[in-house]
């Protein structure tokens, strides 16, 4: 693949999404100084396996989280639809995300190229049978008093198809992440100091496949010396005239 020397030159990106752009949209994060695990020690229980299937006061906690209405009425944003412009003008390769909040394909994005590293908090799966089904049948019984939903088949524990602490990522979707990046033509970091791995390795993974590395933030990430472009500023006013393309 023949090096490209500027993103307008690029056919083959990868979106390689974090938090910022979530949060873009009014979805507290959970690891910076205002996130949910910073203010609520109590809320990484939730997001710990053990905990969660072992504690009925855990389970509960985080389905009254989960049916907070202020996550559900989140919107993408003009950073969101760029990216889903992006795939209609026919210059997307993938979108590899760490959020879980489903929102690039609410923008437009095709469930296929959207790969959730750390899963989806839009369906439910039972952790003896496997079911699964959308989050919003859950959240209709916890609306109507279910504390702790349990299967509707075997009557198991259900949760968020979230990846959560101390379980592995899919292998699937990890491959196919590693696989965009070491075929994309470059890469666009939007929202994430690229802190957390793997998936911020990815980054300096398509850079040394030749791809061209370009980093969207408001603050530093880890490899800001590795990028051929870094870009200051909120998401919403830069990435939409970056990528060159119209948001609505």
């Amino acid at each position: 693949m023949a090096a490209i020397q500027s993103l307008d030159e690029a056919r083959r990106i990868l979106i390689l999404s974090g938090a910022g752009l979530s949060t873009a949209a009014g979805i507290p994060d959970f690891r910076g100084p205002e996130g949910l695990w910073t203010r609520d020690p109590y809320a990484e229980l939730v997001s710990t396996l053990s905990w969660y299937l072992r504690d009925d006061d855990v389970r509960k906690a985080a389905w009254r989280r989960r049916a907070d209405p202020a996550m559900w009425a989140a919107q993408p944003t003009r950073a969101h639809r760029a990216i889903a412009a992006l795939e209609r003008a026919g210059r997307l390769r993938a979108i590899v995300t760490q959020n879980t909040d489903g929102l690039h394909q609410v923008a437009g994005s095709s469930p296929d190229l959207v790969h959730e590293i750390h899963g989806s908090a839009r369906t439910w799966r039972c952790e003896m049978c496997g079911r699964t089904g959308p989050m919003a049948e859950m959240l209709e019984r916890v609306a109507a008093g279910d504390e702790d939903p349990r299967c509707p088949v075997c009557g198991g524990i259900t949760r968020a198809t979230v990846v959560l602490f101390e379980e592995v990522l899919d292998a699937d979707v990890l491959g196919a992440a590693v696989a965009a990046a070491e075929d994309c033509d470059a890469i666009v970091a939007v929202g994430t100091t690229l802190g957390v791995y793997p998936v911020a390795g990815l980054f300096p993974l398509a850079v040394e496949q030749g791809a061209f590395g370009v980093i969207v933030n408001d603050a530093p990430t880890a490899y800001d010396d590795v990028a051929h472009q870094v870009v200051r500023g909120r998401l919403d006013d830069e990435l939409p005239a970056l990528l060159g393309v119209a948001d609505d």
